[in-house]
């Protein structure tokens, strides 16, 4: 009995932990990208971002080289930069360098996804999927949790380890 026991709680583990995945790591190769979130938005807003932290534990660069969702018509890699008194953005058209051994933040005010001609709004408390391509790594789903609209960074408890 205790082996079927066991047996049962490893396949259950195995079936609940990606329903969680937003709260942890997701691993992809050499990269580990965590603290997920993207903001609310307005009903009928036409943008959105979308946030999150990428290390490379690798002995080589990758590249972030582009994004996609069914919640948006395009995204594009963006960044943030002071240019005199006015900040600028700017679409980053050869994707974001991940450099080996380094961890690049995605945040509001900084480098971002930028969603474009959004499908829908993002809800406080909903989650939005999003696929990312990595010019080395390949490609993975992660879950941006949707955090209210002047969020800096997840709630405490959706990046808790």
């Amino acid at each position: 009995m205790n082996r079927v026991l066991r047996t049962a709680l490893a396949a259950a583990i195995l079936i609940v932990t990606p329903a969680f995945a937003h709260n942890g790591v997701v691993h992809l190769g050499p990269l580990n990208i965590s603290v997920p979130f993207t903001r609310a938005t307005l009903p009928n807003a036409p943008v959105g971002g979308g946030f999150f932290t990428v290390e490379n534990t690798g002995t080589e660069a990758d590249r972030l080289v582009s994004a996609s969702s069914s919640v948006a018509k395009d995204i594009q890699i963006h960044s943030m930069a002071m240019e005199g008194d006015v900040m600028k953005m700017r679409e980053l058209p050869d994707g974001l360098e991940i450099p080996a051994g380094e961890t690049v933040v995605l945040s509001p005010g900084g480098f971002h996804l930028m969603f474009m001609g959004l499908n829908q709004a993002f809800v406080e408390g909903e989650t939005v999927t999003v696929t990312l391509t990595f010019e080395k790594a390949g490609t993975v789903d992660v879950v941006l949790p949707v955090m209210t609209s002047a969020a800096d960074a997840p709630a405490a408890s959706e990046h808790a380890h």
